[in-house]
């Protein structure tokens, strides 16, 4: 049973490290200039402290999960990977959250502050985006699963029913 219960763990780990390394490298790598009015303006990532904060809570994630998978479970750090687990899953959360929110004011504006949507003039920048944002969820919902599993595996002994 323990070594399923690590296998699940290794993969859910490698499958959150894949998806935070797919969406920094498109984040950091969209970029995109546009010529509106006689005047160049370029969409990158470095524009928008949301999108800022997302690429570092990603690579953040993305190391921790690496430190995570070299250390072993059975060592005294458990715990610690425990709490930090639920450490990576709130800020994965918070950061896609507020790029989300970013992402959706860029394609479809706010009528109220008067901004208007960019992703009709920068439809490539755009398309990368959401791309980083879709494995960045990903990301953050398979660090929800590894939590859960392992609050569940870390709490089965204090609930077991004893006959």
């Amino acid at each position: 049973m323990a070594k399923i219960r690590k296998a699940v763990t290794v993969i859910l780990r490698l499958i959150a490290l894949a998806a935070t390394v797919v969406a920094v490298v498109i984040m950091v790598t969209s970029k995109e200039t546009a010529h509106v009015l006689n005047l160049t303006f370029t969409a990158k990532f470095t524009h928008t402290p949301a999108f800022k904060y997302y690429v570092v809570a990603e690579a953040i994630a993305g190391v921790y999960t690496i430190v995570a998978l070299l250390l072993s479970s059975k060592s005294l750090l458990s715990r610690l990977i425990l709490i930090l687990d639920v450490v990576m899953a709130m800020v994965l959360t918070s950061s896609i959250s507020a790029a989300l929110a970013i992402a959706q004011v860029g394609k479809h504006g706010n009528s109220h502050a008067g901004w208007l949507p960019i992703c009709g003039q920068v439809p490539h920048y755009c398309d990368k985006l959401i791309i980083s944002l879709v494995a960045g969820f990903v990301a953050a919902l398979v660090y929800l699963l590894l939590l859960v599993y392992t609050l569940r595996a870390a709490l089965s002994p204090v609930f077991a029913i004893k006959s």
